[in-house]
């Protein structure tokens, strides 16, 4: 019985299943719902666009190829990732055989430096001017496409590490146990990365609809 309880288990992950059912209809929602997170965490080890849509295709080439192989011990989509970033890894090591090393952003993501400006606390070490929630910004520019291109830029701009944390949890949808083991981290560096990363991306959007 215990045998068989992966075969059965990976049967009731709808994205496997739209991946072997034959379904064109099906496969094709599958690629446009993954392909935007996939980019972006192919663009965190490559810097060329078109490097990183040929590391999304190997991606799908792969996850093809090894559909059998699937137990159905993680979900799907985490699966997936892992051959996405196995991948890009792959791909980003003969990338810096042909490129300066200088040309590589040195990723200080793990770094203890301070997460938010000090400058933001005063001396009792409370915020001097919270945050802001936003609340009085419309919602039509919240949600336009000007803010989620600067959202992108933000995500882009972020160090590797950070990068591809807060896309796997924040864009593919991934909990923190599944990134941890995926990336073979702890849950606390997990944590770690996910605030710095957050932390940055809001104070690029704070900047942006100030």
């Amino acid at each position: 019985m215990s045998v068989l309880s992966p075969l059965m288990d990976r049967r009731r992950d709808p994205d496997y299943e739209a991946l072997t059912s034959n379904d064109e209809a099906a496969f094709s929602d599958l690629v446009t719902r993954m392909h935007g997170p996939l980019m972006r965490l192919a663009s965190g080890y490559v810097r060329d666009r078109q490097v990183a849509e040929d590391v999304v295709q190997e991606t799908w080439m792969t996850c093809l190829d090894r559909a059998a192989s699937f137990e159905g011990r993680s979900t799907f989509k985490t699966w997936l990732f892992g051959i996405a970033l196995n991948v890009a890894r792959a791909r980003q090591r003969r990338e810096r055989r042909w490129l300066p090393f200088t040309v590589w952003n040195r990723d200080s993501s793990d770094s203890r430096g301070p997460t938010v400006d000090p400058s933001r606390f005063g001396a009792d070490r409370m915020w001097k001017e919270p945050p802001d929630a936003w609340t009085n910004v419309p919602e039509q520019t919240l949600l336009g496409a000007e803010t989620m291109q600067r959202l992108r830029a933000a995500i882009d701009s972020l160090p590797a590490r950070q990068r591809e944390v807060i896309v796997l949890r924040d864009v593919a949808g991934l909990d923190a146990g599944e990134v941890a083991r995926l990336l073979g981290i702890s849950a606390e560096n997990e944590r770690v990365r996910l605030h710095r990363a957050r932390a940055g991306v809001r104070k690029m959007l704070e900047d942006y609809l100030r």
